[in-house]
């Protein structure tokens, strides 16, 4: 039982995927897929007792840390992802491309959807993505057309654009706060922006606003996630922001306090609940250790080298399909 011990952390989010199952509701929802759902939930991970990564299954750091730092370079298009092996952003811009006119390749409405068998259509699909990805890594104007996916965490986060015209970097601000008025309780970032989330977003951003907080030398972070895919999403999250916060509270001289995470809609696809219900059967692992590369001064100039984890021997990847 000692690695259940160790594994205190990650026991949070297995009570939430025990929580939802037994209690949540019956959805529709925006991508027809169904959920089970619960509103307002809250999980809290003491960073100083491991780096909160899921050991009941595998999942990838790197593309974690790859896409934080494209949050943090202020970017919204995937070539960087891309030029990373990174593909978690691939969907939404793909769809974009099959719905334009100048898409001339295989019909992949819902109506060519359904004129295949599934497995004809994962071979069309997979073919199709393969093209769009070399075209954004190849050609510029291509990749600057449908690689981009308008003004999402990136976008807000550094770049806040206000009424007047001027830009609000907010990542940068709040950095500067923390050094310099720890006491604050203004230390926010938001990605929710009312103006942008109808017509400038492929998608709404789901962490939409996160807050710090200095007491007795430890950083903390809280997150408050208005839509939560608990099984694909929430994993990556958490991670993303117990980083987020380790590299923050290092450039601050400060050490990691407490990751918070705040749920709104938290939620399992009805399509999940296998594997859900899988990973519920595995037991913990001790968590591993983030390793930051002494070289590290700025987020604003982290590159993917100077990060490590070490110690990581998870269950296997649970494979399960995206909801776009």
């Amino acid at each position: 039982m000692e690695g259940i011990a160790l594994s205190k952390n990650e026991q949070a989010y297995l009570d939430l995927c025990r929580h939802v199952l037994e209690n949540g509701t019956r959805k529709s929802d925006r991508t027809g897929t169904g959920t089970m759902s619960v509103f307002g939930h809250q999980m809290r991970f003491d960073l100083k007792d491991g780096f909160p990564l899921l050991t009941t299954k595998r999942v990838p750091f790197r593309l974690i840390a790859s896409e934080l730092i494209w949050f943090i370079n202020g970017d919204t298009n995937i070539r960087f992802l891309l030029q990373h092996n990174n593909n978690i952003w691939n969907e939404w811009a793909f769809k974009k491309w099959v719905e334009s006119d100048e898409y001339t390749g295989p019909d992949m409405t819902d109506f060519g959807i359904r004129s295949l068998k599934d497995e004809e259509f994962k071979k069309v699909y997979d073919e199709q993505m393969e093209i769009f990805k070399k075209r954004v890594l190849e050609e510029d104007d291509f990749a600057a057309k449908y690689g981009e996916l308008g003004n999402v965490y990136g976008k807000q986060w550094r770049a806040w654009k206000t009424s007047t015209g001027e830009t609000i970097d907010q990542l940068k601000d709040v950095i500067h706060d923390i050094k310099h008025n720890p006491s604050s309780r203004r230390l926010i970032v938001s990605a929710w922006n009312p103006e942008d989330v109808p017509t400038n977003m492929a998608l709404p951003p789901c962490h939409s606003l996160f807050q710090f907080h200095v007491a007795d030398g430890r950083l903390s972070c809280q997150l408050y996630q208005r839509s939560a895919d608990i099984f694909l999403g929430v994993p990556f999250n958490i991670a993303s922001y117990a980083l987020l916060t380790h590299l923050i509270a290092k450039e601050c001289g400060l050490e990691a306090g407490e990751f918070i995470h705040t749920l709104g809609d938290a939620h399992i696809y009805l399509n999940h609940e296998e594997q859900v219900r899988t990973q519920l059967q595995r037991e913990p692992k001790e968590l591993p250790q983030l390793v930051i590369d002494p070289s590290f001064t700025s987020i604003f100039e982290l590159s993917l080298d100077q990060l490590k984890i070490e110690g990581y021997d998870p269950h296997p990847t649970i494979k399960a399909p995206i909801a776009v």
